[in-house]
Parts: C-alpha cells; sequence; structure tokens
C-alpha cells in the first residue's frame, strides 16, 4: 500500500531513500555528460568506420543491458539489426551467467557489452569467442574489471562507465537503478553515431543531459505532487495494475523498461502493449476481476477486514506529435467505457532522443517514489511491532524545502550541501 502523505515529506523520502535511488534518478544528466566525456576520451569521437556493420548484438545482465539493447533498437531503426544476447545460468549471480554468439556472428559484426559491474566471467568468454570469429567488441564497463582486461587483450575498444557523481552508492550495484541505464547507453550512442546507425552527435547527448536536468527539476522531491508528473503518476497507480499502452517507436522500450524498474525497484506487477494491439491484448482485463466498476454479488457484504482490490489503470505513453495517426482517442474510449481511470504522458518537443529521454526519467523518478512510499508504509508497519528505526539513510537536512535548483545539475549533478559525508 502506498503512503500518500509521505510523496509530499522531502525530509521522510530522504530518510527512506537507503539506496540513493532519488540521488541516482537525480544525477542522469550529470552521467550522460560525463559519459560522453569519456567516451570521447576512448577515442569513440575519433574513429572513421569504413561502413555499417551487418547486425549489432547487445550483451550484459540485469535490467539495464536489457534496456540498453531495446533503446538502440528502437533508434536504430531500419538501418541495422539489434540483436539482445540473452544470458543462460543456473542462477542470476555474476559467477553463473553465459552468453554465446549466435552462428552466423562473423566479422562483419559489432558486438556491445554494457554492464556495471565488470566480473562476469561469461562477458570475458564472449569477448573472446567475438574475437576468434572477427566481431569488432566494444565495451562499456567499470574502470577496473577484469573485463576492462580481457577486451584489451582481444584488440576491443573499452569505454570507462560514467561512476556516480559523488562515489558508489547502492543503487550502483542494481541494474535498474535510474543513473545506471544513461551511464552504459551514453558512449554506445557516441560509437552508433559514427558507425552511422543513430543520430547522437555531442550536441544532441548535450540536449538530451539538459532535458534530463529539466526533468529532474519538475520531478524532485521537494516539489509538491500536483505539479510533481512523477509523484502525480506514483499516486495514481497507488493500488492499481497499471496497463502500460505505448505509441512511438521511443515509447515501446520506455514502457517496458518502466515495467520492469516497477517490479524490481517497488515489487509492483505492470502489463505493457503497444498500441493498437493493446485494445485487443488488454481489453479483456479492462471487463474482468481488475475493471474499475467490478464487485462481487454480495454488495452488502462486511468490507472491514478485506484487502484493498487491485484494480486497472493505462498508462498511455506517446512520442508522437499529436496532430499525426494515432490509436490514442481509441484506446481513451476504450478505456472510459469500462470506466477505466487513464494517465497520459507525452514529452515537448525535441528530437526523438530528448522526448525519449523525458518520458525515462519522470517513469524512473515515479517508480522510485512508489518504491519509497510503499517501503515506508512496511517500515512502519515493521517498526509498530517492535523494530527500530535506526540507520535508514540521511537526515531530515538532505533535503529541504526548495526542490533541486539550477545549482543542483551541473557537471557533475549536486552540489556538496545536498550530499554530505553522512551518505
Amino acid at each position: 500500500m502506498l503512503d500518500e502523505s509521505m510523496l509530499d515529506a522531502p525530509d521522510d523520502l530522504a530518510r527512506a531513500d537507503r539506496r540513493g535511488l532519488l540521488r541516482g534518478a537525480a544525477e542522469a544528466g550529470a552521467r550522460v555528460r560525463t559519459a560522453a566525456r569519456y567516451a570521447d576520451e576512448a577515442g569513440i569521437g575519433a574513429l572513421a568506420p569504413e561502413g555499417r556493420p551487418r547486425a549489432v548484438l547487445v550483451a550484459g545482465p540485469g535490467t539495464a543491458a536489457t534496456g540498453v539493447a531495446d533503446l538502440i533498437g528502437a533508434l536504430a531503426g531500419a538501418a541495422a539489426p539489434v540483436i539482445p544476447i540473452r544470458p543462460t545460468g543456473v542462477a542470476a549471480a555474476a559467477g553463473a551467467l553465459r552468453w554465446a554468439l549466435p552462428g552466423w556472428a562473423g566479422s562483419v559484426d559489432l558486438l556491445l557489452i554494457a554492464t556495471a559491474d565488470g566480473s562476469e566471467p561469461g562477458l570475458a568468454l564472449l569477448a573472446e569467442q567475438a574475437y576468434r570469429r572477427g566481431c569488432t567488441v566494444v565495451a562499456v564497463a567499470p574502470v577496473r574489471s577484469p573485463l576492462r582486461e580481457t577486451v584489451d587483450g582481444v584488440h576491443g575498444l573499452v569505454v570507462p562507465m560514467a561512476a556516480a557523481p559523488y562515489g558508489e552508492y547502492d543503487a550502483e550495484t542494481s541494474s535498474a537503478g535510474p543513473g545506471t541505464l544513461w551511464a552504459l547507453l551514453t558512449p554506445l550512442l557516441a560509437l552508433l553515431d559514427r558507425v552511422g546507425l543513430v543520430e547522437a552527435p555531442a550536441d544532441v547527448l548535450q540536449k538530451v543531459a539538459d532535458r534530463l536536468d529539466r526533468a529532474a527539476q519538475r520531478c524532485g522531491p521537494a516539489i509538491a505532487t500536483y505539479s510533481n508528473p512523477a509523484k502525480t503518476l506514483a499516486a495514481e497507480l497507488a493500488d492499481s495494475l497499471p496497463l502500460v499502452w505505448t505509441e512511438g517507436e521511443a515509447a515501446g522500450p520506455v514502457g517496458r523498461r518502466f515495467a520492469a524498474v516497477l517490479a524490481e525497484l517497488a515489487g509492483r506487477p505492470a502489463l505493457v502493449a503497444e498500441l493498437p494491439e493493446a485494445l485487443p491484448a488488454h481489453g479483456g482485463l479492462l471487463a474482468g476481476a481488475f475493471a474499475a466498476g467490478a464487485d462481487p454479488d454480495d454488495f452488502f457484504r462486511d468490507r472491514v477486514d478485506e484487502p484493498e482490490t487491485m484494480r486497472a489503470r493505462v498508462v498511455l505513453l506517446r512520442d508522437r506529435p499529436t496532430g499525426g495517426l494515432t490509436a490514442a482517442p481509441a484506446a481513451r474510449e476504450l478505456a472510459l467505457s469500462h470506466e477505466t481511470a487513464i494517465s497520459e504522458l507525452e514529452p515537448e518537443e525535441g528530437s526523438e532522443l530528448e522526448m525519449l529521454a523525458e518520458l525515462l526519467a519522470v517513469t524512473d523518478f515515479a517508480a522510485v517514489y512508489l518504491s519509497l512510499a510503499s517501503d515506508s508504509r512496511a517500515s512502519d508497519s515493521r517498526g509498530s511491532e517492535g523494530r527500530g528505526s535506526e540507520g535508514r539513510g540521511f537526515d531530515d537536512r538532505d533535503f529541504g524545502d526548495r526542490g533541486f535548483d539550477d545549482r543542483d545539475f551541473g557537471d557533475r549533478g549536486f552540489d556538496d550541501r545536498d550530499f554530505g559525508d553522512r551518505g
């Protein structure tokens, strides 16, 4: 259950944020700038490729690598097929995962490796396999990691992963952490721009960072719910089953990532589909047990001890201009005809990458708020049974009443006063 009162209590949010999720979301713009600089220092800007690869293969563990592959595929479009290499293994631990190239992969293909860990033996084996096949290998990994040495040894290119501006924190080890995606994605976008598969020159990446900063200012913890799109979405999804309907090439991977981080960070289920296929695919849910008007036959039963019923709520993510060909009116009509509430997010005008960044920022913040407010309610329940609340993270001064001002989003994210040594 969501504690909605906590959404407008910045100090409580700060204390509950033991994993540094809010900071990770707010630092996304700074991570883009740092990652772009690392890519340039690694020599990506000076590359002069002789042609496009036949296919782009993407490998890596966790939600971040899955999102990277999905986003690159959407941005590349028909320029080249983007194929994620799914890991196998007996567990999700770094030492247990294995990746293998498809049988047809060879010297005209490009292998991209994205990992926030870098200790996975399976990725090292994959890089060696790619070298034997003649594939070009490019990796984004932490500076001091075994994978970096392996890729260097097979004459591949390694770009250091942009770390959090204020050092390591818990979210860094979670591939669903909001800043991790951009730290891994940005250098690969710079590379694919040089190859000619996506449009992501340095000036566009700077605009992406600026758009992420503006989104962080609008969605910060001190901004009231009524004017905060992320908090509003989090409140609307309380005790709901989100049906995430996407429209547009860039919105599809954003919706899939939103569902993934809701599950991993907030422990909440969500279903995703693209319009117009979402209408028949999810139409049965709007008319069934999850419908807003659904109620058992015994209207006069005692409801005091009943758990809150989960009802469907449509979340419409769009990246298309309003005047274009769209299934949004049909989606609204279907939802409202079944008395189902609908939330809509549509970014401001800009490049495809800028609009994608804004949608990612708002949905990432919303997932973080759902996680923190839900965790707080669970913690309060445990505390009433005799557990203390010591060691919960930041103190009252970490988030003041001002939100995130312009000084908070320079090249490094927050200024020194927002996060001291107290963590």
